[in-house]
């Protein structure tokens, strides 16, 4: 009986991660409705994903894991066709003459790579490595804000961040989020990067949101800003219900 038992919760949790991709959440109400068992045992069942890193658990459900919960250098290997995709997308964005922000992250810096060699225009980072990448494009003005590096990211924060960041004027801000649903909407891991976002946000005309595949329906615990508040998501995640919804509060941007 016991082997059973076994048998029945893991066909159950490879149901509610099949859900999770397809869906992009799992609401423990529905998910016992259909499987027929009590919302305890699905709450049972997702506190045990969430507990093996397979999910994040949220008020009512779950959500798949943010790319928050990597270190830097494992998000450099995770999903490169994809961040290349948006990069590509981004830097088409860009104008001549633009002063635009540009965030940090793995993603960030491929749009570095991306901007032409004779881009004229002027990047304003708290990226130190997204600013050395900048180095090699002769043309562009590379404004680096400081503060206290935050290590995960590795872009400044704090306080001395915030208040460099409100002397900016720009024209554009591309940033980098570790998940976007309609839900709980923009959102990072750490509550000063939040803070940092949202105030570049605040000091451009328009902001983008830099969302490869895996960010698509995932959240993290810090909310940077609503989806209504952004010009657009750049994504190279395929057509879903998850990116429909997300699409009728802020353009999507196809990479």
């Amino acid at each position: 009986m016991q082997e059973q038992d076994r048998s029945f919760t893991a066909e159950r949790k490879d149901l509610l991660l099949a859900t999770l991709q397809s869906q992009g959440k799992v609401l423990a109400k529905d998910a016992a409705r259909a499987l027929g068992v009590s919302e305890d045992t699905i709450r049972r069942d997702l506190r045990e994903l969430a507990a093996a890193g397979l999910c994040r658990r949220v008020y009512g459900g779950a959500l798949p894991m943010p790319a928050a919960q990597v270190t830097y250098e494992e998000r450099t290997a995770l999903n490169t066709s994809g961040k290349s995709r948006v990069a590509v997308a981004a830097a088409k964005l860009v104008q001549p003459g633009m002063t635009f922000v540009l965030d940090g992250g793995t993603t960030a810096m491929q749009v570095a790579r991306e901007l032409p060699q004779d881009l004229v225009a002027t990047v304003v980072t708290h990226s130190p490595t997204v600013a050395v990448e900048l180095l090699g494009k002769t043309n562009i003005e590379t404004v680096l804000v400081g503060g206290r590096i935050f290590r995960h990211s590795v872009v400044a924060s704090g306080a001395a961040t915030v208040e460099a960041a409100m002397r900016i004027n720009a024209d554009m801000f591309l940033m980098g989020v570790t998940g976007v649903s309609v839900e709980f909407g923009l959102t990072t891991g750490d509550s000063d990067e939040a803070v940092v976002k949202r105030t570049f946000a605040e000091r451009s005309a328009e902001t983008f949101v830099l969302a490869s595949s895996e960010k698509i329906g995932a959240a993290s615990p810090f909310l940077v800003l609503p989806l209504s508040a952004v010009s657009g998501v750049i994504t190279d995640a395929p057509d879903s219900a998850v990116l429909s919804a997300i699409a009728e509060h802020a353009r999507v941007v196809s990479a």
